[in-house]
């Protein structure tokens, strides 16, 4: 299922839930008002023939203010009514994402995967943090969703929530997938590799229980011959450490 329209699912979850007030509704308004601010940069310095540079001071100020993981990390245990807020915050960092990394494609209804691949290995950096941010971010989101299914009514449980919540769970492995193969997988910078499959082997309980289980047996397969694809030692560990968590599901 496409990104764009789990996100319109996950929306109709939300439908019945208020904003909880607080640092996590603070702290996403932040990444929105940022995000914005860095359209606006971006698009001047491509309008001037020129690339961004997210090293400079205030551009990675703005970075921070998005992908702010000392914020997502002090925040009190996940509740269902945290959705509405976590999926704005979420719509915020992933624009930011796709703000670098599509920089400079042509249009179409193709991805343009040369534009992608150069944006990768110039920002490679930046683009591990975003997914360190976006993994973790993900699984409180999960965890959020899992509450408020729990807590419907089976009169409450419609067509459009189930469709949501399943097009979720496989978003999720699509995305833990998709980042070990771009990241850990690709021969980059050790540190980044770790980075992301740290983030990846933290949530590894949440992604256990929360893939389909034909998502949990497509990564286990896709993954089995992890000690040959993976360089780097201490990201390997991390990884072998998560897909024992998803062949541990019975």
């Amino acid at each position: 299922m496409p990104l764009p329209l789990v996100r319109a699912l996950l929306m109709l979850l939300a439908l019945a839930l208020p904003a909880r007030a607080g640092d996590g509704a603070r702290s996403a308004a932040d990444a929105r008002e940022a995000t914005q601010t860095l359209r606006t940069y971006i698009q001047s310095v491509t309008a001037r023939g020129e690339r961004p540079d997210p090293t400079r001071p205030e551009i990675a100020a703005l970075l921070g203010r998005i992908f702010d993981l000392d914020a997502l990390n002090a925040l009190p245990p996940a509740e269902a009514d945290d959705i509405p807020w976590l999926l704005d915050w979420m719509e915020a960092a992933n624009g930011a994402n796709k703000l670098l990394m599509f920089n400079g494609s042509r249009p179409g209804p193709q991805p343009d995967l040369a534009a992608i691949e150069r944006n990768m290995l110039a920002y490679e950096d930046q683009y591990a943090a975003m997914m360190n941010f976006l993994i973790r971010c993900q699984a409180r989101e999960a965890i959020s969703i899992r509450m408020f299914m729990a807590g419907l009514a089976p009169e409450q449980r419609t067509r459009i929530r189930e469709e949501g919540f399943t097009g979720a769970r496989h978003a999720t492995a699509e995305l833990i997938l998709g980042v070990v193969c771009s990241v850990i997988m690709s021969g980059g910078k050790p540190a980044n590799a770790r980075l992301v499959a740290a983030a990846i082997r933290d949530t590894r309980e949440v992604w256990a229980s929360f893939f389909l289980p034909q998502d949990r047996a497509r990564v286990l397969a896709q993954l089995a011959d992890l000690p040959a694809r993976v360089p780097d030692e201490t990201a390997r560990d991390d990884i072998g450490t998560f897909t024992a968590a998803l062949a541990a599901v019975n």
